[in-house]
């Protein structure tokens, strides 16, 4: 988990980091907004290329100048991204689809609003060289990620844009590929065998999610942006440097309440307390603790709900 320090070649991170999120994503988002009272077209905010860009500055290293899956970033990194921002939404009493912007449902004037906040990382496994590539070849995930750091309180004023890393060779993320194999194996290549017409659906990664966090991702960048609809204001609160051996770093804290009846007995057993006091002692799961969780749901295509953060 130690970055290639001889690929380190983009410095002054920090100030970069903002310029690029004012230039590429909250300048033109504004711009978009405003079209969006006129046209009623979403200003979604596609994050794929911005967080490449993103990542290069985060990391400190160059694109490798291809599309090529598995080289986006110099040392071979790749990099998938995520955006919650501007989903659409829609009515709970007439399901008419409503943009984020909007408080009153246009059509039958509701504001019984079902806010979305189910977008995911993607990842794309279709034949062995494909898996091959990305859980031996790749030797960093980056996972970039664009959301409301309150969402739960209806704050879409405020975004946050973080960066995640998943180091595959590492003992520490060995969740992570394995649940790409067994997502390949036992469901998309028998998905294949029992009906070759039909493609199956990628492998849907969601942030805050009970997978997510037992694939040990580290953080190495939060940066929040108050006012992001009017006067944008960055702050970037957390930081990693690009040459800090990830080794030292401790991974996304696991809240307990992403955890089912069955697990939470695991965890209750093992400190020899029962559900309720492990639910009051124990806010969170230590990585060491993870390792006696079973990863769940590695055979099925659809995947249960997310966690919803409060």
């Amino acid at each position: 988990m130690l970055p290639k320090k001889e690929l380190i070649t983009i410095h002054n991170n920090k100030a970069l980091i903002e310029k690029l999120l004012l230039d590429l994503v909250l300048q033109p988002r504004i711009k978009a907004l405003e079209w969006s009272k006129i046209t009623k077209q979403t200003p979604n905010m596609k994050i794929g290329y911005p967080g490449q860009h993103l990542a290069s500055l985060v990391l400190g290293m160059e694109g490798s100048k291809t599309g090529a899956r598995g080289n986006d970033i110099v040392d071979g990194s790749e990099v998938k991204s995520c955006s919650r921002v501007d989903q659409l939404d829609s009515c709970k009493d007439c399901n008419e689809k409503i943009l984020r912007i909007e408080t009153i449902c246009p059509n039958c004037n509701s504001m019984n609003i079902k806010r979305m906040d189910d977008s995911k990382w993607l990842f794309t496994i279709r034949s062995e060289n494909d898996l091959k590539v990305l859980t031996q070849d790749v030797d960093r995930i980056v996972l970039a990620l664009a959301d409301y750091p309150e969402f739960d309180n209806d704050n879409f004023e405020d975004l946050r844009f973080q960066i995640f890393e998943i180091w595959t060779k590492s003992p520490r993320n060995q969740n992570f590929v394995n649940l790409m194999t067994n997502y390949y194996y036992k469901i998309y290549a028998e998905h294949k065998k029992n009906n070759a017409n039909k493609t199956p659906a990628p492998k849907n990664f969601w942030p805050y999610s009970y997978q997510f966090y037992m694939c040990n991702p580290i953080k190495v960048l939060n940066c929040i942006v108050k006012n992001a609809n009017t006067i944008p204001e960055i702050v970037i609160d957390y930081y990693v440097s690009p040459e800090i051996d990830r080794n030292t770093l401790t991974s996304e804290m696991m809240p307990i309440s992403v955890l089912n009846r069955a697990e939470l007995d695991i965890i209750a057993k093992n400190e020899n307390l029962d559900v309720k006091e492990i639910k009051q002692k124990m806010p969170f799961i230590s990585e060491e603790m993870r390792g006696l969780l079973p990863l769940r749901d590695t055979d099925k295509i659809s995947e249960t709900k997310p966690y919803q953060r409060n």
